[in-house]
């Protein structure tokens, strides 16, 4: 196929991302930002002050994948907790307004709502500060997380779970999610957490970072090797992560040196990044699992949809604070 025909082939099939009805799992978050200037050093600390000239509030964590899933299709639904609190109201605000289906969060007082504070001026993060507080689930909670996921992943045509490591996910819930997903003959998409150890056996792709891929290998952390087929860290990794979860496919992002692919018997495939300018890297990796999704969904290969994640990512971390990327966004890059 030429380059030309690939690329219309690939435009069209980001025409049937809206058809799609997708579910999220994951831990919740809030993002706010707060915007400023900086113009002196302050006399109490050798820290800057910043001047407040604005704040602002995102979804974030799982909610930032839906966020990103819902610039595709109007069919994105959410499952997790967020507290009976004032951020729990702000969040819920946000994913309703946003036309995603917040029927699966569970409001609770026994929960507070994960708040991610980022402090910007001159478009460059001074600090952020996290609020949350990390409780496994009650049993009324996981009672009725089961009661949601047996009714809602029958209609769905994919599932994707954004593991934070906050305390929705334990081994437990993830067994109950690929039962259900296999039950159903679903796609399963996991963005796994470097400290939970969880097994996603039976996924139909996996996708963790370099950090990631080597915690969950349970190996020590090596210097990047460029190219990246040539990082034995990064090959011994993954050989142990596909013994171990044995998905169908594992897509190992890797900042700026791109994607690594790994599909069955085929020997690894590199996507070098497209990223030309990185302003923020917050949610990148919300854009690339949001997007692969969706690519397998609409009937690409996995390698064609590595692509449109690639690509997509591309796009989110040349904008500041959790970006999403639209479809037109999208197809511009095959312009």
């Amino acid at each position: 196929m030429t380059p030309d025909a690939q690329a219309a082939r690939l435009r069209t099939l980001i025409g049937e991302f809206p058809r799609k009805q997708i579910l999220v799992i994951g831990d919740l978050m809030l993002d706010e930002f707060i915007w400023g200037k900086v113009s002196r050093i302050s006399p109490e600390a050798p820290v800057p002050v910043v001047d407040v000239t604005g704040e602002s509030y995102y979804p974030g964590g799982a909610a930032n994948v839906a966020r990103n899933l819902r610039e595709f299709t109007p069919h994105t639904s959410v499952i997790g907790l967020a507290g009976a609190d004032a951020y729990g109201d702000r969040l819920c605000a946000l994913l309703q307004s946003s036309g995603i289906d917040a029927s699966g969060v569970q409001r609770s007082a026994e929960s507070a709502t994960i708040v991610k504070t980022r402090i910007i001026a001159r478009n460059q993060q001074v600090v952020r500060v996290d609020r949350e507080r990390q409780a496994p689930l009650t049993p009324s909670q996981f009672d009725r997380l089961r009661r949601d996921l047996s009714e809602v992943i029958p209609r769905a045509d994919g599932i994707v779970v954004a593991d934070y490591g906050k305390g929705l996910l334990d081994q437990q819930v993830a067994g109950l999610i690929v039962a259900l997903a296999r039950e159903h003959c679903k796609v399963l998409t996991v963005d796994p957490h470097p400290h939970t150890s969880l097994n996603w056996r039976g996924a139909t792709a996996i996708k963790p970072n370099r950090i990631e891929a080597f915690s969950a290998a349970g190996m020590r952390l090596t210097p990047p090797v460029d190219p990246p087929q040539c990082d034995v860290g990064l090959s011994q990794a993954i050989e142990r992560l596909m013994r171990l979860w044995e998905p169908q496919t594992l897509l190992v992002t890797l900042g700026e040196q791109g994607m690594l692919l790994l599909n069955g018997d085929a020997a690894p495939f590199h996507i070098p990044t497209r990223a030309q300018e990185v302003f923020d890297v917050s949610g990148a990796g919300d854009t690339a699992i949001a997007v692969f999704t969706l690519g397998l969904l609409a009937g690409t290969s996995p390698r064609e949809a590595a692509d449109l994640a690639n690509r997509a990512s591309g796009i989110a971390v040349g904008k500041l604070g959790t970006a999403t990327v639209t479809p037109a966004e999208l197809r511009a890059t095959f312009a």
